[in-house]
C-alpha cells in the first residue's frame, strides 16, 4: 500500500494513535504495537516523559527510537499555554519538532478554540515547528491553517472521546479536496468502521486514542483499527463503484440466458 508523508518523513502506516487511558503503560505498549501505528501521540500537560523525574517514564515503554513521537496540547485553553507546552516537549525531546496542535475553547466539550489555534499555529510555525493541527469542520479555517504553515489538517469527526464517528463527511469531503497537505481525522472515532469510512472519503490518516484505550479488549480494538485503516485506503485507491439510484445491475451477463418456455 502506499506511504503517508508528514513533514518529509515517511510512513507505511496511517493510523496515529494515543498513549492516553489505558490501565497502565503495559497496556498501552501492547496495544500500539498491535495497531501497527508508527507515530505515537503524548499528552504533554498529562503524561510524564522526563519532566517528573520522580514519576514512571511513558518513554521507557515506548521508545522514541522505533516511534515517532508526537507531542500535542491536550488540555490548553490559551496560545500561551500551548506554546509553552510544545516549547517545553522541544526541550526534553532533544530539539524533536513534529508537534500536534489542540487549543481547547470549551471543557465540556473540547471543541477547538479556532481563534487562539490560529494564534498559536502562526507563533509554532515561526518558531520552526511542524504543526499537525488540530480542528473543527470548517472549510474555511482549514485553508487558513494550510496557509499558515500547518504540515498537517486534522479535522473532528465528532467531539473528542465521544466514539459518534463522522458526523459530517460532507464538510469533511470539501477539506479533502482542496487541502494540499495531509488531511487526517481527529476525535470521535468509535469503530473500526469510523476508521474504515475516514479512509474511503479519501483522508489520508486516522488518530485516535480513545476508540482503542476504553475498548473492553484494548489490544483486540488495535489490531481490528489496523486492518480497518488499511481497508479503507485500499478502496479509496480502488475506487468504488458508481452508485445507482432505482437502478440495479446484475452481476452476471443476461446474453446467453436460456429463455422460459
Amino acid at each position: 500500500m502506499d506511504n503517508l508523508t508528514i513533514a518529509n518523513k515517511t510512513y507505511t502506516s496511517r493510523l496515529l494513535v494515543g498513549t492516553g487511558k489505558y490501565k497502565d503503560f503495559t497496556e498501552t505498549r501492547t496495544a500500539i504495537e498491535a495497531s501497527g501505528a508508527e507515530i505515537v501521540t503524548v499528552a504533554i500537560r498529562r503524561t510524564n516523559i522526563g519532566q517528573n523525574t520522580n514519576e514512571p517514564n511513558l518513554l521507557d515503554s515506548i521508545s522514541p527510537s522505533k516511534y515517532t513521537l508526537l507531542p500535542n496540547t491536550a488540555g490548553c485553553y490559551t496560545v500561551d499555554d500551548a506554546v509553552r507546552t510544545l516549547r517545553l516537549a522541544r526541550e526534553l525531546l532533544d530539539g524533536h519538532n513534529l508537534v500536534k496542535l489542540e487549543v481547547l475553547g470549551d471543557p465540556e466539550t473540547l471543541f477547538p478554540n479556532m481563534a487562539e489555534t490560529l494564534r498559536a499555529a502562526k507563533i509554532l510555525v515561526t518558531e520552526g515547528f511542524d504543526v499537525m493541527v488540530y480542528t473543527s469542520d470548517d472549510p474555511i479555517a482549514a485553508r487558513q491553517l494550510e496557509e499558515i504553515g500547518c504540515v498537517a489538517i486534522m479535522p473532528l469527526a465528532s467531539l473528542i472521546g465521544s466514539g459518534m464517528g463522522i458526523l459530517n463527511p460532507w464538510n469533511l469531503q470539501i477539506i479533502i479536496d482542496n487541502a494540499k497537505v495531509p488531511v487526517l481525522v481527529d476525535a470521535g472515532v468509535g469503530t473500526a468502521s469510523d476508521a474504515t469510512i475516514a479512509l474511503e472519503l479519501g483522508c489520508d490518516g486516522v488518530l485516535m486514542n480513545t476508540a482503542i484505550a476504553a475498548a473492553q479488549n484494548p489490544v483486540l480494538m488495535a489490531s481490528a483499527m489496523r486492518k480497518a485503516v488499511e481497508a479503507g485506503r485500499e478502496a479509496f485507491l480502488a475506487g468504488r463503484m458508481t452508485k445507482k439510484v432505482y437502478t440495479a445491475s446484475p452481476s452476471s451477463p443476461v446474453d446467453g440466458v436460456i429463455a422460459s418456455t
